[in-house]
């Protein structure tokens, strides 16, 4: 069994970072066991939370999805990572976990295409009709200020 220790810290500036990097590594581990510890300090607040893992065997399909960020170029991954920053903030706001808006893979397709119409981005790997009719005109609107 593997032992990694996360602190959260609480300013605007750091929270939402943590979460993610914390929330990244669970897509990757089966957890075993999990304990959580508020900490304050003169300087600083923070929940510290140790995660007793064990790592997950990876399949080829999740190996290729990790591929294709590889893959992108500059410009794709600013485009990436402006799609994620919407994805999260609109998921914060519903309350939701970010995957139930796309997966991170989805973004990826959309930053490798660019489509500039919902026709275009209908056809993305991972979006149909319900999705972009959902979500079209903010994931255009973003490409547009990229």
């Amino acid at each position: 069994m593997n032992i990694k220790v996360f602190n959260i810290r609480l300013s605007k500036e750091f929270c939402q970072v943590d979460q993610d990097r914390m929330n990244d590594f669970l897509q990757t581990v089966q957890v075993n066991l999990t304990s959580t510890n508020f900490v304050t300090t003169n300087t600083s607040d923070y929940w510290s939370a140790v995660v007793f893992y064990t790592p997950k065997k990876v399949s080829k399909e999740k190996n290729a999805v990790k591929d294709v960020a590889v893959d992108l170029s500059p410009k794709e991954q600013i485009i990436f990572n402006a799609l994620r920053k919407w994805r999260n903030d609109l998921a914060a706001k519903l309350d939701w976990n970010p995957y139930r808006i796309c997966h991170n893979a989805h973004l990826m397709a959309i930053a490798k295409v660019n489509p500039e119409s919902l026709l275009e981005l209908e056809k993305v790997t991972g979006f149909g009709s319900a999705r972009t009719l959902k979500y079209g005109d903010d994931i255009v609107a973003v490409l547009n200020a990229v």
